[in-house]
């Protein structure tokens, strides 16, 4: 039994998963309160499902990017838990737990997956992933693009974003970045491919782009996609160090 953990954007989520599946859930609205809620939260859903903190195998959280002051509270509970129970601490990434949200209609329209989280003005944090069942277009010999040229941020490389990937069906085109949002922006991906693109920040470049090849989706709930990469990386080994794993923040005065 996993406990789930997200509290990076204006709505929280918990939940309890096994083999991958989620069982109890629990969401919370009021982004102001997700400190308050959440070890309150999470004693309800136990006492619902009648299992005891013993009985969890691993704690999973989502370590951003988002909200600054809701990922240190999510951060410092699932630490607080791996530290208290012995238990293995796994931690993704917002992006790509969105992208896999999304991966079924991509799929189907055969599209690239862009998700984007609000960052203020006409910033949004975002990336780009290509579900394997897509053929993606040779690139282009012009790579001007806005959303090519941007230079990694060094949180990037917290320990908490250096793990291996985790075995799924998902490449990362573009990885996780803070981007100034502008008419060009993505004007190279899609020349060549129809891009999904979803989440708080989408509405901003829904208003610049007038790209045909860009499409708009409402965002999906997350917490099924959460338990099945969490799932993936338990069974996979592949979890975060307990000590060093810290929050991907890629710009850290990004609060709600």
């Amino acid at each position: 039994m996993l406990l789930l953990i997200d509290t990076s954007q204006e709505k929280a989520s918990i939940a309890l998963s096994k083999e991958g599946k989620v069982l109890f859930s629990e969401e919370n609205s009021i982004s102001k309160e997700h400190a308050s809620w959440l070890h309150t939260a999470i004693g309800r859903m136990l006492a619902e499902a009648d299992i005891s903190l013993a009985e969890l195998k691993a704690i999973a959280v989502i370590a951003g990017p988002g909200s600054y002051t809701g990922l240190r509270v999510g951060m410092a509970a699932a630490k607080g838990f791996c530290y208290a129970l012995h238990i293995p601490l796994i931690t993704l990434n917002t992006l790509k737990v969105m992208a896999e949200s999304m991966r079924s209609v991509a799929e189907k329209k055969k599209v690239l997956i862009c998700p984007m989280i609000d960052a203020r003005r006409d910033e949004v944090f975002t990336a780009l992933y290509q579900p394997s069942t897509v053929n993606r277009q040779p690139p282009s010999a012009n790579q001007n693009s806005t959303a090519n040229r941007q230079p990694p941020s060094a949180n990037q490389n917290s320990t908490a974003n250096r793990q291996p990937p985790t075995a799924n069906d998902l490449t990362e085109l573009l990885p996780p970045q803070a981007l100034i949002l502008d008419k060009n922006a993505f004007e190279i991906p899609l020349a060549e491919n129809a891009i999904i693109f979803f989440g708080s920040g989408a509405e901003k470049w829904k208003k610049m782009t007038t790209s045909p090849s860009a499409i708009f989706e409402p965002q999906p709930g997350i917490i099924q996609a959460f338990a099945t990469l969490a799932y993936l990386d338990f069974t996979s080994g592949n979890w975060a160090d307990l000590v060093y794993s810290e929050p991907i923040y890629l710009k850290e005065f990004f609060t709600y």
